[in-house]
């Protein structure tokens, strides 16, 4: 099948979802995984109708980022675990950050931003499983409240909700206790309105789990596999 034939099957399956749950599908953004494509095939999703990109790695991005400038409507993302001396050229590059883990990253992402005159979405990312493998903050850990609370000091930063990566189950249903807790946590924060923090974003769902994450309330789906095919396969 070609990309824009997985790109309709993929919509498809997201509005299934959708309705299973009581939900508009016209709520939830679909992101293209595009880590190891290369620029012709994200042209392919571009023109397949896609906005909304995700990356892993900030160096490989960059070698690609030229070849793609003329796709002006195409929203760029960074998806991936970043190291802090990675900020400044992830602040050039990305319109948004969805893997913040710490406050440290946080203060570099948000001096890199602000010398750049620049607005930088983000999403804290939440370790629901505990797994020391994985990056994110634990939810209710001491790492978490110190990004609530230094939000207001920010202010390059516009926090917009959290993302996870729950731990992996070859039964998309073994995800769904841990996608249920995103959204838990999502509301308890949200109580509390927090200067600078905004709760409309829940990223979770994959190739493999996405519809459990729409049945569990995610707003954003991050899909490689189920648009691209397998890596190193049309």
């Amino acid at each position: 099948m070609s990309i824009s034939e997985n790109v309709a099957a993929v919509r498809e399956r997201i509005a299934s979802a959708a309705r299973r749950a009581g939900r508009n599908a016209d709520g939830i953004t679909l992101m293209a995984v595009t880590k190891t494509q290369p620029p012709e095939r994200i042209r392919e999703a571009h023109e397949a109708g896609l906005r909304i990109f995700g990356e892993n790695r900030v160096q490989e991005f960059a070698g690609k980022v030229d070849a793609l400038r003329d796709l002006k409507a195409g929203e760029w993302h960074m998806i991936g675990h970043l190291q802090t001396n990675k900020a400044a050229k992830t602040a050039e590059l990305f319109r948004a950050v969805d893997s913040v883990d710490s406050l440290k990253l946080a203060k570099k992402l948000n001096a890199a931003a602000r010398a750049l005159d620049k607005k930088l979405g983000v999403l804290i990312e939440i370790n629901v499983g505990g797994e020391a493998a994985k990056s994110g903050v634990a939810p209710d850990s001491p790492a978490l409240e110190e990004l609530l609370t230094a939000a207001p000091r920010l202010e390059a930063l516009a926090f917009r909700g959290l993302m996870t990566v729950p731990p992996f189950t070859d039964d998309p249903e073994g995800a769904r206790p841990y996608f249920r807790k995103l959204p838990e946590l999502r509301d308890r924060i949200a109580a509390r309105k927090l200067p600078n923090i905004a709760m409309h974003e829940l990223s979770m769902g994959m190739s493999h789990d996405f519809e459990v994450a729409i049945e569990e309330g995610s707003t954003c789906v991050r899909v490689g596999t189920a648009i691209f095919g397998e890596r190193g396969k049309p």
